[in-house]
């Protein structure tokens, strides 16, 4: 998900959650209907939203981001006249009107403030528009797609958002699955990230494991960002946890657990019935096992690469392909 906005939308991955998702998509591009998309923050819902209005293939697909237009969101959706206020040194054709035949999107409707709400309702129902200074108004032919990431019914209940606004948006809805919900599209999303990057990295199954062990309350995005600053700080090509971001790394560690020390191992006797273990956590010499299997992988068994991408000494990668019976 998140390509450039010039390109058509993409929809990675696999899971139950995206097949549902691109099945809704063919159905809700083929009507007119307002839709309503439901999600947290970085699930993609303007990559949704484009998807559906390309379904149609008509018009232009216009964002809306309702969140930043502040004092001026009346003339950037309505647009203005020459004159109707100081520095309306010619007219200006609103963002509405820009959408005409296609999409308008309302990117985090729950952020509309309430005075706008009202004529937002009107330019719905009649679907006419009057920029700032007019005196008539002109017909508005473009279909609304809206998305936030609030419970709008609750918002409507606290008298934050109009009943009626409420129910001209709500006609179709959907709510977009978040990514610890499909984990099982990370290594596909994480593979379609790198080659956004132009990067030829990989990244080693203890990674993969990590990172499906990750919540990712920033979901899609949060994944995107994390992909993007591994490959600027790495010169790679396996990357490994250790490359995770400062911020991710301290989160996941209080995920797995902190492991103590290799010498803490030697020194105690093992527990006559150890703890059970967590399904998906990997002990720690499980992981380095894995991460020098991978390694031997990626070189062709060239055991100097090798030791060199994991950071270690020759007599180390020996002893410990010994260990680990990787020979």
């Amino acid at each position: 998900m998140y390509p450039p906005r010039h390109s058509a939308p993409i929809l990675v991955g696999h899971s139950p959650g995206i097949d549902a998702l691109r099945r809704f998509i063919r159905k809700a591009g083929d009507s007119r209907s307002p839709v309503l998309l439901l999600g947290e923050s970085g699930t993609g819902k303007e990559i949704v939203a484009r998807a559906i209005h390309d379904v149609a293939g008509s018009g232009a697909f216009v964002p809306i981001d309702c969140s930043l237009l502040g004092t001026l969101l009346e003339t950037e959706l309505f647009g203005h006249t020459k004159g109707a206020f100081t520095g309306a040194i010619s007219s200006k054709a609103g963002l509405i009107a820009l959408a005409e035949g296609g999409t308008a999107f309302f990117d985090e409707i729950g952020e509309f403030p309430g005075e706008m709400q009202a004529k937002l309702l009107r330019v719905l129902q009649e679907k006419e528009i009057r920029p700032v200074g007019a005196l008539e108004t002109h017909k508005a032919n473009f279909r609304v797609i809206a998305a936030t990431n609030r419970d709008l019914a609750r918002e409507m209940e606290r008298g934050n958002f109009r009943q009626d606004l409420y129910y001209r948006l709500n006609v179709v809805t959907l709510h977009l699955p978040p990514l610890r919900q499909r984990k099982e599209d990370i290594p596909e999303l994480a593979a379609h990230f790198l080659a956004r990057c132009g990067s030829s990295h990989q990244l080693s199954s203890e990674l993969l494991q990590t990172m499906a062990a990750y919540d990712w309350p920033g979901n899609v995005r949060e994944l995107e960002n994390c992909i993007q600053r591994m490959v600027a700080v790495n010169s790679g090509p396996l990357l490994t946890t250790v490359d995770l971001p400062s911020a991710l790394a301290g989160p996941v560690e209080a995920l797995l657990g902190a492991a103590p020390p290799i010498a803490e191992f030697e020194e105690k006797a093992p527990l006559s019935d150890p703890p059970r273990k967590p399904p998906g956590i990997l002990r720690l010499d499980e992981l380095e096992c894995n991460a020098i299997a991978d390694a031997l992988r990626f070189t062709a068994g060239d055991r100097s690469r090798t030791a060199q991408l994991l950071g270690i000494g020759r007599t180390t990668l020996y002893r410990k392909i010994k260990r680990y019976k990787l020979a």
